[in-house]
């Protein structure tokens, strides 16, 4: 799905650069990637983190699947395919975020281990964070407020991850919630504990 780049564009940079836009903001930019099956609680915490966060001053947005959806990436499906296309121009855009000094926190099941691979290698190593929210597939069906589950297990829904599609945990994440066990508050502070801990290891 994804074409060969145009061979008649080429990159261009002005005066300011990354460094520039993170000293103007005092501090660095970085991807925190939230992944989990759906109703774990990805996008509740990441936006509660952002809010936590901007109180501390520093510059974050938040993507979430939806969102992206509805614009970006409102073209595609929900097959294999056109979720990993769906992540790579996720990763292109967040890449380009982090040139703008903005620190991202990202909302996606991103199901499959090799396309968040993908991901960290499109975004560097060095800027990508993987948080699991980690939370049984009974939990998730029970918080289901959308009804989606129901509707995948009933097979109105194809390709649904957990139902009828998988999900491959992260073998060796940054940082693990365990929403089922855990209350919202502490994952945030979970969360926002370990964002400051990256951060202020960033400038030493």
């Amino acid at each position: 799905m994804h074409k060969l780049k145009s061979p008649n564009t080429v990159s261009y940079r002005g005066k300011i650069d990354r460094q520039a836009r993170e000293t103007l903001n005092h501090h660095a930019a970085k991807v925190f990637w939230f992944t989990g099956l759906s109703g774990s609680g990805k996008s509740t915490l990441a936006h509660l983190v952002e809010e936590a966060l901007h109180g501390q001053g520093i510059r974050t947005y938040v993507f979430d699947g939806d969102n992206v959806r509805h614009g970006l990436c409102g073209d595609l499906s929900f097959s294999p395919e056109a979720r990993a296309e769906n992540l790579r121009r996720i990763a292109e855009m967040v890449k380009l975020f982090l040139d703008a000094g903005i620190l991202c926190l990202t909302a996606f099941i991103s199901p499959l281990e090799g396309d968040r691979e993908k991901v960290r290698r499109i975004v560097g190593e060095h800027d990508f964070f993987e948080i699991y929210v980690k939370c049984p597939i009974e939990v998730c069906e029970e918080r289901d407020v959308k009804g989606l589950y129901k509707l995948a297990r009933a097979g109105k829904i194809q390709n649904y991850t957990g139902v009828s599609a998988p999900y491959d945990e992260p073998r060796d994440p940054a940082l693990v919630l365990e929403t089922d066990k855990c209350t919202i508050n502490d994952c945030v502070q979970a969360v926002v504990d370990f964002v400051l801990e990256t951060l202020n290891a960033e400038r030493q």
